[in-house]
């Protein structure tokens, strides 16, 4: 499941449509499994340019995702007030720790109306990758029409090494649900080792 905005008034009608991309969609996005109709993958050819998102995080640095070209980055939009957020956020820190060694990061979008509730959150799930303040969500706003449903939370968009949008999920992911993604868009190498000692 995904949260609405509390302060976004739209129709149950119109954010069942967007979360599974038939309302402004395009036919390069394709159901991630029959199974999952909330995920989105394109072919090779297909994907364009992520936007060269940047911002402050929410320990004030700043950063952007061209920073990252080259890795896998899985951008994830939250907030503290979310409840699929919470579950998500356990699974998020997973895969940061399992498959960092091998060229991935975890870019947050925090969603939260004031940067304390942000760093509040962080720091209850011990999370160690960065979250870009967002509070109006006008950073997701930048990818393609049709990808997500901005106005639901939690989401996910999979860009590839070459900066390139590759998937999406609507609602939680998971370290599992997220691994053959990631994995087909890296070289052939050893398997991600497991979490860190003490990872959750």
């Amino acid at each position: 499941m995904t949260a609405s905005r509390p302060y976004a008034a739209v129709t149950t009608v119109l954010v069942a449509c967007a979360a599974l991309g038939g309302c402004a969609g395009s036919a390069s996005f394709q159901d991630a499994s029959p199974s999952d109709p909330l995920g989105r993958t394109l072919s090779e050819g297909e994907r364009p340019a992520a936007p060269d998102l940047s911002g402050t995080t929410l320990d004030g640095r700043t950063v952007r995702l061209s920073d990252y070209r080259g890795k896998v980055v899985l951008i994830n939009a939250w907030a503290s007030w979310c409840g699929p957020c919470r579950a998500e956020a356990p699974e998020l820190e997973k895969i940061q720790q399992k498959w960092g060694d091998r060229g991935v990061r975890v870019l947050g979008l925090d969603n939260d109306a004031t940067s304390g509730d942000g760093r509040a959150f962080a720091k209850e799930f011990r999370l160690g990758y960065p979250s870009l303040l967002d509070p109006q969500g006008r950073l997701g706003l930048r990818f393609p029409r049709g990808l997500v449903n901005t106005q639901a939370l939690p989401y996910t968009i999979v860009v590839d090494p070459a900066g390139r949008v590759t998937a999406s999920r609507m609602g939680a992911v998971t370290e599992a649900g997220m691994g053959k993604v990631i994995a087909s868009l890296l070289p052939s190498a050893a398997p991600a080792r497991g979490p860190a000692p003490g990872a959750s």
